[in-house]
């Protein structure tokens, strides 16, 4: 459960689930900054309804990132923008490149590779902040034997050993697109199975606003 006070400044970091169609141009915090997915949905969420807490969100998803480019931009984008909350999503892109990155010759990220830059990353950045939020990599893929699905399981793994290791807030995604995707078909949320639609966003966005501690019920103000 993370307090979100008052002037808090929330940053979010990623690859495409995050970026969305952002405009890299736009002031943090400003127009066309929040993207069309989930990040934009949170930020109206914590608008409407912590309107006296003035909470400014910022959105540096960056389409096509996987670990190794986040962590090269990360001073720049992340700490730069002195957050008192940071909320990440990476993975997707790590896995998929060991599909179909391999008749362009990609630079592959290993397992291990992984985990030991989300450490990095993690150990820099906790002096820092107020709170930290490590967003599971997902695949809207409900079969997991299939073996892209079956990575993007060890490495959301991953990222949920270096939340424990760190004191992180885990917001574990996989599981509510899994809890969807026993009454419904991948492509109500996703046309590729990675990159969700309206609906899979609302569902990160959801879970996301669930594992922080969002009153969804709250009437009241803080007193002043």
């Amino acid at each position: 459960m993370l307090p979100f006070e008052k002037n808090s400044r929330i940053v979010f970091c990623g690859d495409s689930v995050t970026d969305v169609n952002r405009d890299y141009k736009a002031i943090p915090a400003g127009w066309g900054s929040f993207g069309d997915g989930y990040v934009n949905l949170i930020h109206a969420l914590l608008t409407a309804v912590y309107p006296d807490r003035e909470l400014m969100v910022m959105n540096e998803g960056v389409s096509g990132d996987d670990i190794k480019l986040m962590e090269a931009r990360w001073d720049r984008d992340v700490l730069a923008m002195n957050p008192d909350y940071v909320s990440v999503m990476i993975g997707i892109n790590d896995v998929w490149r060991h599909f179909d990155g391999t008749f362009r010759q990609a630079d592959l990220v290993s397992l291990d590779e992984f985990e030991r830059t989300y450490d990095d990353l993690m150990e820099r950045t906790a002096p820092h902040v107020r709170g930290l939020i490590v967003m599971s990599p997902f695949m809207m893929e409900p079969n997991r034997q299939d073996p892209m699905r079956a990575m993007v399981d060890r490495y959301a793994a991953a990222a949920r050993r270096v939340a424990d290791r760190h004191g992180a807030v885990y917001v574990d995604v996989q599981s509510a697109m899994d809890h969807f995707l026993e009454r419904q078909s991948s492509y109500i949320l996703s046309m590729d199975r990675c990159h969700p639609g309206i609906e899979g966003h609302m569902l990160v966005a959801r879970t996301w606003l669930q594992c922080t501690g969002f009153e969804w019920e709250r009437t009241t103000f803080d007193v002043q």
